[in-house]
């Protein structure tokens, strides 16, 4: 059995938040992954099964190896629906903010979002929340911000009336978040989720391979590309980089999601610790998008605060840069060596 996450006073609370509202809002962080857009999907299929209309709007657009998870047909994208989901957002009842721990997260959308009436719900598993809430479900420690949608969802009581349009999302954004179940996933609760989730008749196996196994030829050649010519490794110091440049992910065709998991591939390197990823944004000047891995003990979180002007979990962590490729393997090679003995401990 799972320990509740909620206290009695938090879980009436919700309870409460739920039953006083005719149309609930969800949204997550702008360039959703697994656990954004699964745990949306997941949390909105429980509230809909108590009977509310609940409407799923993300920032901007998802990869597409997500596009096959079940009623994303119904999302909708704020870059390309403003003013209907302006108008979602300053009518609803009640706003469940997922996988995000502070408005600036949802980009163009953090203004309407911020100015809202409705009441609203955090449910994060990120450091430091950040947010005017009438409760704030923030577990750090948790794999996912899908494990905690489940979580809430058990201690409710609603899982046994749920089936497959629950379980494959927030399998999937468990899966996604903890890169297949090998990182950031030794709590044994997250093995006894899974039993659950699996007894809703979903396909792990196929789940992993839609995500996984998706890709396009192009993707490929892009991953060869960069572990061939971009990568750079420092062994002195257990660590490596590689950046894409706008004119590399033009040379590939780039599409949004190719460059998912590639940042965990040097990993397989033997006595590597960490990996860090530097793509240029495909639209804006000077700004570089930064993505961190790492094994054991070594925070990259903190390294992506000090450096890189984001945050995140111990092994993985994101942020960005507001100068050119140049200048982020500057403060890349800065990074590893303010973070020297750590790397080489």
């Amino acid at each position: 059995m799972l320990n509740p996450i909620l206290s009695d006073k938090e879980l009436t609370l919700l309870q409460q938040l739920i039953a006083d509202s005719t149309t609930i809002v969800l949204c997550c962080h702008m360039n959703p992954d697994g656990d954004a857009v699964g745990s949306c999907l997941g949390w909105a299929e429980f509230l809909r099964s108590q009977g509310k209309d609940s409407v799923v709007i993300v920032p901007d657009q998802y990869p597409d190896y997500l596009q096959w998870l079940p009623n994303t047909e119904k999302i909708i994208r704020y870059d390309k629906h403003k003013e209907h989901a302006d108008l979602l957002l300053k009518t609803a009842d009640l706003i469940c903010c997922l996988d995000f721990n502070m408005a600036s997260r949802t980009d163009k959308m953090a203004d309407t979002l911020t100015a809202a009436a409705g009441k609203k719900i955090l449910i994060d598993h990120h450091l430091d929340p950040d947010m005017q809430t009438a409760l704030t479900i923030s577990h750090p420690d948790a794999s996912s911000t899908c494990e905690l949608v489940f979580r809430l969802v058990w201690q409710l009581g609603g899982f046994e009336a749920l089936g497959k349009h629950f379980a494959v999302p927030v399998y999937c954004g468990m899966m996604t978040d903890t890169g297949g179940f090998t990182y950031n996933s030794n709590n044994p609760d997250i093995f006894f989720i899974i039993s659950q989730l699996l007894t809703k008749n979903i396909n792990k196996d196929k789940i992993y391979r839609n995500v996984y196994h998706n890709y396009s030829e192009n993707r490929l050649r892009l991953t060869g590309y960069v572990m061939l010519k971009k990568l750079v490794v420092d062994q002195q110091r257990h660590a490596s980089y590689f950046t894409l440049t706008r004119q590399d992910l033009r040379n590939f065709h780039f599409m949004k999601g190719d460059a998912e998991g590639l940042v965990n591939m040097p990993l397989q390197i033997k006595g590597l610790k960490l990996s860090v990823s530097l793509r240029e944004d495909t639209e804006r000047d000077n700004m570089v998008w930064v993505s961190l891995r790492s094994v054991d003990t070594f925070p990259c979180n903190k390294m992506a605060e000090t450096f890189f002007n984001g945050g995140g979990h111990l092994n993985a962590a994101g942020g960005r840069l507001n100068c050119s490729m140049d200048e982020a393997v500057k403060i890349t090679q800065q990074a590893f060596l303010h973070f020297e003995s750590m790397l080489k401990g």
